[in-house]
């Protein structure tokens, strides 16, 4: 009985028609184009400050820097606000805004700075709020106390 299965097990594998994955690569492969802005800060790393792939823009984390480099002063408040302006500019260099963000991830070393950096977040969306999430992590790059991340609709 063993052998009836394995052969019929055999005959299975051998009827399944073989794709070539180059093919299949070849058919899903999708626009991919780098986004940059020379108003906001240059990567820092082995990252781009954002990236269209079709219709959509996927925007690195920005963190509370200036086109220069450095931190503004002011706490995670103002972090947070020059974080938004960095994302701001690269939204606007795709061609599309804060209107057509579909889902944002804030990422915070203290989640008792929640309510300022939600304060400075809710200016820039008035209708149909994105999909968020907010977590509190141990470190963020360059030591920065906020980091926003968002994913837009190119229109």
């Amino acid at each position: 009985m063993m052998r009836v299965y394995a052969m019929i097990i055999a005959c299975l594998l051998l009827s399944v028609p073989v794709v070539s994955t180059e093919s299949k690569a070849a058919e899903t492969k999708i626009n991919k184009k780098v986004i940059t802005s020379p108003n906001a800060p240059q990567a820092v790393g082995s990252y781009s400050q954002a990236i269209q792939a079709g219709s959509f823009l996927f925007v690195s984390g920005a963190v509370g820097m200036d086109a220069a480099g450095k931190f503004v002063e002011g706490g995670v408040a103002a972090e947070a606000e020059q974080a938004m302006n960095n994302i701001d500019s690269l939204l606007k260099a795709a061609g599309t805004s804060f209107d057509n963000v579909v889902k944002t991830t804030i990422f915070l070393i203290d989640m008792a700075d929640f309510k300022a950096v939600n304060e400075v977040y809710g200016k820039r969306f008035s209708k149909d709020f994105p999909a968020r999430s907010t977590a509190a992590v141990q470190g963020l790059p360059l030591n920065a106390k906020v980091e926003i991340e968002v994913i837009a609709i190119i229109p």
